[in-house]
């Protein structure tokens, strides 16, 4: 495999909710936007499949070493303006696969700090009003939902 990073990223995506048995939910801060909260997320590479990205995204941004569950579930949201110059001209939209894992109680975290500034574990319907993307809302809500 190549060292070579491409010039634009890939529009398709994981989100991986992390979770407990009893709906406490990890939210994590990015660094930029300063103050956006979410689940863990990011871009396929060239060759990944959606579940291999959700695994390694998962491991990066948490240090969870946990499988991950896939929803076979994806979404199609619009690339916010600001975020565009990192992919080819055109590309307006990102496609979001989904992906959860559930952990018996919530567990200490080690961030990125090139990517995240802080993180916490909230109850799943404080998590719902605090995340910054309608998508990760979504899914917070459709495992609410699952779990009731």
């Amino acid at each position: 495999m190549s060292n070579i990073r491409p010039l634009f990223k890939r529009p398709e995506s994981v989100l991986v909710v992390v979770y407990t048995v009893d709906l406490d939910v990890l939210l994590i801060c990015r660094k930029s936007p300063e103050g956006f909260w979410q689940s863990v997320t990011g871009s396929l590479e060239a060759s990944e499949k959606p579940a291999q990205a959700a695994q390694r995204e998962l491991m990066e941004e948490t240090g969870i070493d946990a499988p991950v569950i896939d929803h076979q579930s994806s979404r199609t949201f619009p690339i916010k303006a600001a975020w565009r110059k990192r992919y080819a001209s055109g590309v307006t939209e990102n496609l979001e696969h989904e992906f959860s894992v559930q952990l018996p109680t919530p567990c200490d975290i080690r961030l990125d700090p090139s990517e995240h500034v802080d993180y916490c574990w909230l109850p799943i319907r404080e998590a719902i009003a605090k995340v910054n993307s309608h998508s990760n809302r979504a899914a917070l809500k459709a495992i609410m939902a699952a779990e009731a």
